[in-house]
């Protein structure tokens, strides 16, 4: 009997020991069963803009200050609005990004606003 159907059938291991395989047999099967069916998000957390400690916006913030991630922002608002629109990619995927760096830009504006 799978595992899955041991929860199902309210079958409940007896020791400690039982339960951590029960989890970690359980774990391994949905993990293979979601495999492949959640794609990732391409417009507020694509994978290669995720990689390691920080976030790449929140680097560029770091590095180039509120006004010139501002500048970087206004930028990736024209490259997903402009040609790239419908030249490479989804549209839609494209506008959303668009609306994603002009969100960024509005909390950027905000922060600065505050500060001063």
């Amino acid at each position: 009997m799978g595992k899955w159907v041991r929860i199902m059938s309210y079958e409940k291991p007896e020791t400690k020991k039982d339960w951590d395989s029960f989890f970690a047999e359980a774990s391994t099967e949905a993990l293979e069963l979601l495999k492949g069916t959640i794609a990732p998000d391409m417009v507020n957390r694509p994978p290669h803009y995720n990689y390691g400690e920080i976030e790449t916006i929140d680097y560029i913030i770091d590095v180039l200050d509120n006004g010139g991630a501002l500048d970087y922002c206004q930028g990736n608002v024209i490259k997903y609005t402009g040609t790239r629109m419908f030249t490479k990619g989804d549209p839609v995927e494209n506008a959303k990004k668009a609306i994603w760096y002009l969100n960024k830009m509005i909390e950027l504006l905000e922060k600065n606003k505050e500060t001063s």
